[in-house]
């Protein structure tokens, strides 16, 4: 049981952190605010829709990553 756990708990981690690399950055930064950004209306819906997908699939796995680690503390004592 505590290997396939640790097992779920090892591709938790590669998903929350592969679902972060793939979520877009909260700012233009420097060439967005010098060249401006021009938004449109289907370009702002896709981001929020598709950014808000991959937030709530990174919330819940890195719930069950954090719980996998706390069980397993518990386990192994």
């Amino acid at each position: 049981m505590y290997i396939a756990l640790t097992i779920v708990q090892l591709i938790s981690g590669v998903v929350v952190t592969a679902i972060v690399l793939m979520q877009s950055g909260k700012s233009a930064g420097l060439s967005g605010a010098i060249a401006g950004v021009a938004d449109t209306f289907l370009s702002k819906n896709k981001a929020k829709s598709i950014d808000a997908k991959l937030a709530r699939i990174t919330k819940w796995t890195a719930l069950l990553f954090v719980g996998l680690t706390l069980l397993l503390n518990i386990i192994s004592k």
